[in-house]
């Protein structure tokens, strides 16, 4: 068969690997936090991993916050002013994880999820990824269940889905994203970046939305990344039947990701060592449950879809 699914049990974890045995095209994911560890493709210099990933999964577990590499930010995403929101009338002071005064990338980053479902055809390998939170933040207490499938196709495409349903007894609020660092090689400094909005974000020093849209225009036509530093969310046109695209390449790779419009937001960030890069697809702005920019409102046992897609391909024939 084309596409397989393996399974492997790892300190206490499952490691799944997706293969495409046609192309040579490899995806390595973790139950730790359903994040994607490797997407690895064979180019004319050897296999290359698009992903910058973990060494083990005692590495993800030891090393979650350290970059927060492939997290899953849900129930909110990015920064979330001094932990603090109000919702219905009542305010709530998140628990989780601050960097600073303010908490950030949610709750699930380092949440144990349990395989649901493999499947292996001729024309896909995949695996849904189940977590049931129970509302043990004392700043969250809103129960949810989000299921995570990670889908590898033909043409080295690889498509993540994330289902939330809301399991509470009321309404809660809620954003979603990812935030996986990518790599095209030794350093972001020889890659051209590009994505179809002009629509920057502005944020305030403490890197929060002031509510104001900046004209950024570098990167409609392609962007080369060396001196170029970004922690900076872009809005992508909510209105356009248009599929929106960013794409990361070099001499060597191209990487595609194509989101859907349930993520309307682009985050970009240039870590300090320059050998990745995160491109963050998010529900909502950093805040949203303060300034409710892109802010959701899932009513009780209804659900929300959300999806975007990685194409990884080398640019020399092999």
């Amino acid at each position: 068969m084309q596409f397989t699914v393996v399974t492997n049990h790892e300190s206490g974890y499952e490691v799944v690997e997706l293969q495409d045995h046609a192309s040579g095209a490899r995806v390595q994911l973790y139950s730790f936090g359903a994040l994607l560890n490797a997407f690895t493709i064979p180019t004319k210099t050897g296999s290359f991993n698009g992903i910058d990933g973990f060494a083990s999964i005692e590495d993800a577990v030891t090393n979650a916050t350290a970059g927060f590499k492939s997290s899953k930010l849900s129930p909110f995403v990015c920064r979330l002013q001094h932990g603090k929101y109000r919702f219905h009338q009542k305010e709530y002071t998140i628990k989780g994880f601050y960097l600073g005064e303010h908490a950030i990338h949610g709750l699930l980053f380092n949440a144990p999820f349990t395989i649901t479902h493999t499947k292996s055809t001729a024309s896909e390998a995949s695996v849904i990824f189940s977590h049931h939170y129970k509302g043990t933040d004392p700043g969250y207490p809103f129960s949810f269940t989000l299921h995570v499938k990670w889908k590898l196709s033909s043409g080295n495409r690889l498509q993540v889905f994330t289902t939330a349903t809301n399991t509470h007894s009321s309404a809660i609020p809620f954003s979603d994203g990812w935030h996986p660092y990518f790599r095209v090689g030794d350093t972001i400094d020889t890659a051209t970046l590009s994505f179809t909005t002009n629509k920057q974000l502005e944020f305030s020093e403490d890197l929060l939305p002031t509510g104001n849209i900046i004209e950024d225009n570098r990167f409609m036509v392609g962007q080369k990344m060396e001196g170029i530093f970004l922690d900076n969310c872009f809005l992508l046109d909510k209105g356009s039947e248009t599929q929106h695209h960013c794409t990361l390449k070099n001499e060597t790779v191209t990487l595609t990701i194509s989101p859907d419009k349930h993520y309307p937001y682009l985050q970009i960030y240039t870590p300090p060592h320059r050998n990745s890069i995160a491109i963050e697809n998010l529900t909502s702005a950093p805040d949203s449950f303060n300034n409710g920019i892109g802010l959701l409102i899932i009513e009780p046992n209804h659900t929300m879809e959300f999806s975007t897609s990685y194409t990884l391909t080398a640019n020399e024939s092999l």
